[in-house]
């Protein structure tokens, strides 16, 4: 009901929890005297009333109504401030979400997590970036967050389901007007494997305005931003700015002088975003306060052995030698098709056993 109230903005929010000890959803249950010293908008406490009294006939209550009912027909739960689930960092923001409507793991509200976003126009080392970071982030106990468009964000909830660790999604539409359409079967991943998050309710289609909101909560739940490839015009930057507004920190991932998608990048590291080469350095800047709320420890230096590898990555790097070898030759060493092959030297240059050279990839350890 909260989020169907007419006239009932940030400001009157705010009104409303300086005088209701912060807990929003008094409101509905606030006498007339109340409401009325609140300072409500008429429109809004018409319909406050209306609740109170049950009038389904009322247009904002039958809305609240059938919103009640498309979620228990999808399966939705729903979070508002006042529930114990609500994202602790999201109470903190301006404009916290009166409502979050939720398909998936509930649990994973309450582990720390990174956003990963950028250019929807990725190039294929971006996407290779955002997938080898997502799967190491999560092994270090990350919940990966990101707001499931084309390019990058999915590259990153991909990279992160594909190496066994969960993934937070969050949409600027209803569930059942999944925006993009093309990241159906991705959404359906995250939902048995992780969580995917909206502050619409079913039947609102996407729309531009809805994006820069979208974005406040993936900065707004994250303890960082990555961001792996951006345009000076990307809605990245928007979620960089908020994540800076919010106290968060920021990272970017250079990238060549020449290409447009590094820009945005590029800007962010001289605004003072950290540069980001491997894993380390997210987790050092990080380091000094953070304590990851999985099982995984922090960890201190990323030379891991052999025998703590999986047996893909094991596979590609007794396959390397000193000198460089083609991803071709890589291929036909390991049997391993393209994608798996780029994955596994990924992960395994994130570690500081691979570096990529000319001519293909090489083993330093």
């Amino acid at each position: 009901m909260l989020s169907c109230l007419p006239k009932f903005g940030a400001r009157r929010r705010q009104a409303v929890l300086a005088a209701l000890a912060d807990d929003l959803t008094a409101l509905l249950s606030a006498s007339i005297a109340t409401l009325k010293a609140i300072g409500l908008h008429s429109d809004t406490l018409e319909s406050v009333q209306a609740w109170q009294r049950r009038d389904c006939r009322h247009s904002v209550v039958a809305k609240a109504r059938a919103i009640q009912q498309a979620c228990r027909a999808q399966g939705i739960w729903l979070l508002t401030p006042g529930d114990a689930d609500y994202p602790e960092p999201l109470r903190h923001i301006h404009d916290a979400p009166v409502v979050l409507y939720c398909l998936g793991n509930r649990a994973l509200l309450q582990l720390e997590q990174i956003g990963i976003v950028g250019s929807r126009n990725a190039t294929r080392a971006g996407l290779d970036h955002a997938r080898g970071f997502a799967a190491a982030l999560g092994g270090e106990g990350f919940v990966i967050t990101s707001g499931l468009a084309l390019g990058i964000d999915g590259a990153a909830h991909a990279g992160a389901l594909d190496a066994g660790y969960p993934t937070l999604a969050v949409i600027g539409s209803g569930f059942d007007r999944l925006y993009p359409s093309q990241h159906r079967k991705l959404a359906d991943r995250i939902v048995n494997h992780g969580l995917l998050m909206s502050e619409y309710p079913p039947g609102v289609r996407a729309r531009a305005a809805h994006f820069p909101q979208r974005n406040r909560l993936i900065s707004g739940m994250s303890r960082g931003i990555l961001v792996v490839e951006a345009g000076l015009r990307s809605g990245s930057l928007i979620t960089a700015r908020l994540a800076l507004e919010q106290g968060r920190e920021v990272f970017a991932i250079p990238g060549s002088v020449h290409s447009p998608v590094a820009r945005g990048c590029h800007h962010l590291i001289k605004q003072g975003a950290r540069l980001v080469e491997t894993v380390d350095d997210v987790l050092e800047e990080l380091g000094t306060w953070w304590t990851p709320s999985g099982s995984a420890p922090p960890v201190t230096s990323r030379a891991t052995p052999a025998g703590e590898l999986e047996p893909r990555e094991i596979a590609v790097l007794e396959a390397l030698g000193y000198d460089p070898q083609s991803t071709d030759q890589l291929c036909s060493e390991t049997g391993l098709p393209a994608d798996q092959l780029m994955q596994s030297l990924l992960l395994l240059e994130l570690q500081g056993l691979v570096s990529s050279v000319p001519g293909g990839f090489q083993r330093i350890a």
